[in-house]
């Protein structure tokens, strides 16, 4: 379990960072209404403790070469003797056109999100590697044909909501 306690300049910090990890110290500072040298001690502090996971660029899939997003939803086989959901995990995880995946409850027990150059290459995906993976039933697809919204920043309003000051956070490390 790992504890880090947060106060609202490092839930601006946060914010600041997520919509724009490229910004300075400096530039941060006057966002956040902080020191250079406090955002820099403040983001080792979150980096340390793995609040901030890393650092990426975005990149447009579009400008990218990949026109087709799709969303499967995987259904394992119920037999217990072929569901295999480690190696079906560890080969979705090699895959490079799956750019998420996550084990969820309801119809499906897995649902991936692809990114593809185009609807042939989609159904090559789809038949040469997604379905021939173990203890894959079914899969069933969606293509995404407008992004309405595309997101990576968090919501922290609800911690900013919390009583007091400082808001502890723990979670699984």
């Amino acid at each position: 379990m790992t504890d880090i306690t947060v106060d609202r300049h490092d839930l601006a910090l946060l914010d600041a960072l997520q919509r724009n990890a490229h910004a300075t110290n400096t530039e941060l500072g006057e966002q956040v209404h902080l020191s250079s040298s406090q955002v820099s001690r403040r983001i080792q502090r979150l980096e340390e403790s793995g609040l901030i996971a890393g650092y990426s660029a975005r990149l447009d899939p579009l400008l990218a070469g990949l026109g087709v997003t799709a969303y499967a939803h995987v259904i394992f086989e119920r037999l217990d003797n072929k569901a295999r959901p480690a190696e079906f995990e560890a080969a979705v995880a090699a895959l490079p056109e799956v750019i998420e995946c996550f084990a969820v409850t309801g119809e499906a027990d897995y649902i991936l999100r692809l990114a593809a150059p185009d609807l042939a290459a989609f159904s090559d995906l789809m038949m040469k590697h997604l379905l021939t993976l173990p203890g894959v039933a079914q899969i069933k697809t969606n293509i995404a044909l407008k992004t309405i919204k595309d997101s990576h920043v968090l919501p922290l309003d609800h911690i900013a909501r919390a009583s007091g000051q400082k808001r502890r956070l723990r979670y699984a490390g």
